[in-house]
């Protein structure tokens, strides 16, 4: 368990230290403002960027009617005493000198804040050797790599349901709204906290992401101690029952306390970087995609060196085995699943953590969506077994990748749930499980 925690906190580290939270954001404003500066039908071109003490500084050239020009611009950005908005444009210096305040003011409203400060925005130099792609192959590798994210997060959830199936034989609904409940602790802690000491992101990051842990295993901690453990010895359905009305209360419980519209963070590292290119687009990747990808995968890699070599590994499998023999040999089936339980959770509560890290926040009603998903994966891969429960949602995010790349999307859940009835149907055990599945009541 403290390997796992460990693990975890330092894929958090690695993370958080390998984020800055304002200049990637900070320097594609700057380089927004560009085509408003400039004649229109000007083409641009960035040549170096960098920052110096805190401003963003972009040499560019501009050609326009033949005639080619050298120029450069400054920004300046102030502190924000709201981190979802982001910081805040203060000055902007070219060649020509100082803005005014009155043109600065008409620029943030009237112009970055649509849509074509965005579409117009000129791009940074571009690297000179890049693979060139057949358009279906760069369509496929595209849709791949903006997945990333929910791989990680699909396979994170799925093990926290095989955690539970494989020691208990149920399926206990609630750790899609674990996941909710530690996206919007580790956005609401890192909110709070810059507005308490702006100038500590990093750590107050890493704050925000072990409250997110914190506060999913303890919502576990109590559901289990108070909902699931006075039934999960009971036959028939009540545990299913029960848990499903608490998947629906935690739901609410979010709602009520936070409003229909979440709490959302400003975009961290989310500007793309090209990898590819075809004769009719480019295929570009987010550092954001690629980093909490590999916080998740390390996390899952974590999670199964803990359940093949550690001794709570050892105890669950006992216990998944024979609960009679384990219980002669001394292992507390009470304490094991208590663990279990907190475990499952925290580890939902980290694939939240990288929900909101990825896409900016999580919503209350996005926790149906991550259980069904989550659950699919769980039974594609085999849901007694934790490790293909991971493999099922990787698997899952591939297929909805290839899918949403070669047919239409708005299907694409339709096919997905189409491919578990198969499996339930061919290989009740999945794809990774045993031929004739397990022989326990869901």
């Amino acid at each position: 368990m403290w390997r796992l925690l460990a693990a975890l906190l330092i894929a958090a580290t690695t993370l958080l230290t390998a984020c800055h939270f304002s200049g990637a954001d900070d320097e594609r404003i700057c380089r927004a403002i560009l085509p408003a500066i400039n004649p229109a039908g000007a083409a641009i071109s960035v040549t170096r960027s960098f920052v110096e003490q805190g401003t963003i500084h972009i040499n560019y050239e501009t050609t326009s009617n033949g005639r080619m020009r050298h120029r450069f611009i400054v920004c300046q950005f102030g502190g924000s005493s709201d981190f979802t908005r982001g910081r805040d444009l203060i000055a902007v210096t070219t060649e020509q000198g100082a803005m005014s305040d009155a043109s600065l003011l008409f620029l943030k409203r009237f112009y970055l804040s649509s849509p074509e400060a965005l579409w117009n925005e000129p791009s940074a130099a571009k690297p000179a050797a890049l693979p060139n792609l057949p358009p279906s192959i760069a369509l496929i590798v595209q849709h791949a790599l903006a997945a990333l994210p929910s791989l990680a997060i699909y396979a994170l959830i799925a093990a926290s349901y095989a955690l539970i199936y494989g020691i208990v034989g149920r399926i206990l609904f609630g750790f899609g709204e674990f996941a909710v409940i530690g996206g919007t602790a580790m956005t609401l802690s890192i909110v709070a906290g810059l507005i308490a000491s702006p100038s500590f992101a990093i750590t107050v990051s890493l704050i925000g992401i072990m409250m997110g842990l914190v506060a999913a295993a303890w919502h576990g901690l109590a559901a289990e101690r108070v909902l699931v453990a006075p039934l999960i010895n009971r036959p028939g359905l009540p545990v299913l029952i029960a848990t499903t009305g608490m998947a629906i209360a935690l739901a609410e419980y979010v709602r009520l306390s936070q409003g229909q519209g979440g709490r959302w963070l400003s975009p961290i590292l989310s500007f793309p970087v090209m990898v590819a290119r075809t004769d009719s687009f480019s295929v570009t990747v987010t550092p954001i995609a690629l980093i909490s990808a590999l916080a998740g995968f390390a996390a899952a890699f974590a999670l199964s060196r803990l359940m093949k070599r550690g001794r709570f590994g050892q105890q669950w499998r006992a216990l998944a085995d024979d609960p009679v023999a384990a219980a002669l040999c001394g292992v507390d089936a009470r304490a094991v699943f208590t663990l279990c339980f907190l475990l499952a959770a925290a580890t939902a509560g980290f694939a939240g953590v990288l929900t909101s890290l990825s896409f900016g926040g999580v919503g209350y009603a996005q926790g149906l969506t991550l259980t069904l998903k989550a659950l699919t994966a769980a039974i594609l891969g085999g849901i007694g077994s934790v490790r293909g429960a991971l493999w099922g949602g990787v698997a899952l995010g591939l297929l909805e990748a290839l899918w949403s790349a070669t047919m239409p999307i708005e299907s694409r859940d339709i096919a997905v749930y189409s491919i578990l009835a198969l499996v339930l149907i061919l290989r009740p055990g999945g794809l990774f499980g045993a031929r004739a599945g397990a022989l326990r009541l869901v």
